[in-house]
């Protein structure tokens, strides 16, 4: 090919990417002033790790945009795919080099059946994704059982390991997929077609394109790249989760329209896609390092797409000769937005620089959500005795992700931190995280949850079957005899299995109480709220309900509406505020306490002690009793604490 052609193509590559790539450069520098730790060889590794996952979904929904369609269903059968692979080769006893084609087939199979419903079945592709992406998160809960499918052995390691002790293997991984993406665009008459239908399907039609076979091939594609995505995270993690890659479908569709894809179709790359994952990492990596509150951190995500998308807006706009960026208005809004980036990186710089600050230790916790007031009362506990000890308190919400807890792990390793607390959202995907800390000489103390594996210098914890067990058995001694229910957690946790499992062993004890209704409301009270209501509809005898925290127990009382703590007991489940208030007004009949503030303070101590002597563990277990809380002794449980 001649110099002059290989140019042209170049340019012409460079100037659709050259907006996102232009913002990435400004973030990645504006993040190198503001922290320290952020422009290291070691964190660029960690952010191209995290990337990895997310960028493959989103070249494989590269495919999907530029032909004018889109998936929702691909961080579901993402999920799908890792649980198929995990119990292909932990369950079934499959090789390795035959549970991965399975896996890999499941999330090909999974995208076909989308491309039929919308080919065939004439079905829109936002309604037919969006059924595929129940449908695969369900079988992969069923073929689960709900519980996480541990990952041993060739592939656990894979997932952290390295190339010439150098390349992580995940990045290694995205890499050859967005060569493939960038192959399959540029090189092949599919790809071509791809652009034609996304930029009129009638048009192809008429020039002989089989637009509908074309269809079904571009949602395998997807759906077999969401596999990859999926084998990925459960190498990741070293297990395979049924309630992975929820939400990933976003963060796709987010990197491929950052990269400059238009959503109305005829427009992609996989330059682009993988510029527009790089920035979501870069941004989600940086913000951990510089310690913004989890809250604010999802307002800045949002406001970092839409900048992007605004700005490549405007940008096809002045190519149009509508000179949106010339304006007076805009002119003064830039102006405006680039001064209050220069005063605050100013005012960062400043406060890193404070040697009060760099004096004093730094601590890092990671709670698995801060959607729920028993968790933001840990963090709580956590934040005044780190206050008063004099620590830094590094908080990070994983937001019942574990792969986002394992980059937060990651990122605080960057920062050197002097220990870790964890709050784990599954105890065995954890465990890479553990061995991570264990490998940089960061201690290591879990919360709430026990690690499966690795040395932790402590957990500190309340024992959920034990609490469990109290709660059948309180529970039995209110109801008398009878019918009961239970709302349990979210599948796959290990709080929802280790409450169920103690509940479920001790009310077999009492032969007089039968469970009739027993159904998953994943910790959360608004669903409670709905599924309790459905069971008082098929079962208005029941006479008590057993809920595994107080969200959901209060999601109870409000279905239940008057008969809540008269005709209906309801045992709930953490000892939060507002469940004890719930506890004095009677609407619950008692409460398992698990004094949520407590466990936060004890950790931290735990940890400072730790980051003092330098002590890896492994330690014995800080338990924090468990007790239960009716009307009559609540005042002086108060008291006691």
């Amino acid at each position: 090919m001649p110099d002059n052609e290989v140019t042209r193509r170049l340019r012409t590559a460079l100037g659709r990417t050259g907006g996102p790539l232009t913002g990435l450069l400004v973030l990645a520098v504006l993040l190198a002033v503001l922290s320290p730790d952020f422009l290291t060889v070691n964190n660029l590794l960690n952010v191209g790790v995290q990337a990895s996952v997310v960028a493959v979904l989103a070249f494989g929904m590269t495919f999907v945009i530029v032909s004018g369609g889109i998936d929702l269903s691909v961080g579901s059968v993402a999920g799908l795919a890792g649980i198929v692979t995990g119990w292909s080769v932990a369950g079934a006893g499959l090789p390795l080099w035959l549970g991965i084609p399975v896996g890999l087939a499941a999330g090909a199979a999974a995208g076909l059946l989308s491309g039929v419903l919308i080919t065939a079945g004439r079905v829109p592709p936002f309604i037919a994704t969006l059924a595929m992406l129940s449908v695969a998160r369900g079988l992969s809960l069923v073929i689960a059982d709900g519980r996480p499918v541990s990952l041993s052995g060739p592939l656990g390691e894979f997932g952290s390991g390295e190339l010439f002790g150098f390349l992580p293997y995940p990045v290694l991984v995205m890499l050859v997929i967005g060569l493939l993406t960038a192959f399959v665009l540029r090189r092949t008459y599919a790809g071509r077609a791809m652009y034609a239908i996304g930029g009129n399907a009638e048009a192809a039609r008429l020039s002989g394109i089989k637009v509908s076979r074309q269809r079904l091939l571009i949602y395998a594609l997807s759906g077999l790249f969401a596999a990859v995505a999926g084998i990925l995270l459960a190498a990741r993690l070293a297990s395979a989760q049924p309630e992975a890659g929820s939400g990933y479908e976003l963060d796709a569709i987010a990197a491929v329209v950052i990269g400059g894809a238009s959503l109305a179709g005829g427009v992609g790359s996989a330059l682009g896609t993988f510029v527009g994952a790089l920035v979501l990492a870069v941004l989600r990596n940086g913000l951990n390092l510089l310690d913004v509150s989890a809250f604010w951190q999802q307002v800045a995500i949002g406001a970092v797409i839409a900048v992007a998308v605004l700005f490549d807006t405007l940008r096809q706009r002045r190519r149009t000769g509508r000179r949106v960026l010339r304006t007076p208005a805009m002119r003064r809004a830039i102006a405006a937005v680039t001064a209050l980036l220069v005063v605050a990186a100013g005012w960062a710089v400043y406060q890193r620089q404070d040697p009060a600050a760099d004096a004093r230790w730094r601590i890092a916790l990671s709670v698995s959500t801060l959607n729920n007031p028993f968790f933001v009362d840990v963090r709580a506990g956590a934040q005044a005795e780190a206050d008063r000890l004099g620590v830094e308190l590094l908080v990070t919400d994983a937001g019942e992700d574990a792969s986002q807890q394992a980059n937060a792990v990651q990122n605080a390793i960057a920062q050197n931190v002097d220990a870790m607390i964890v709050n784990p959202v599954d105890s065995d995907s954890v465990v890479p995280s553990v061995r991570a800390a264990n490998d940089a000489g960061i201690p290591f103390v879990g919360v709430d949850r026990a690690p499966s594996d690795g040395r932790v210098v402590t957990t500190v914890a309340s024992d959920n079957a034990t609490g469990g067990r109290l709660a059948a058995r309180q529970l039995a001694e209110l109801v008398g005899s009878g019918p009961v229910a239970v709302l349990e957690g979210k599948p796959g946790t290990s709080a929802a299995r280790e409450r169920g499992q103690g509940f479920t062993d001790e009310i077999r004890l009492h032969p007089q109480i039968q469970v009739v209704a027993s159904q998953p409301a994943d910790f959360d009270r608004t669903k409670a709220l709905d599924v309790m209501q459905n069971i008082v509809q098929s079962h208005p005898e029941i006479k008590g309900v057993f809920a595994a925290n107080d969200e959901m127990a209060l999601g109870a009382v409000k279905a239940l509406g008057a008969r809540a703590g008269s005709d209906v007991k309801v045992v709930g489940f953490d000892g939060t505020p507002e469940g004890l208030d719930a506890v004095r007004a009677g609407a619950e009949s008692a409460d398992v306490a698990q004094q949520p503030k407590l466990l936060g303070k004890a950790a931290v101590e735990q940890a400072v002690r730790a980051a003092r002597s330098r002590d890896l563990g492994p330690g014995p277990a800080t338990s924090i009793p468990v007790q239960v809380v009716t009307r009559d002794t609540l005042e002086a449980f108060l008291r006691g604490q």
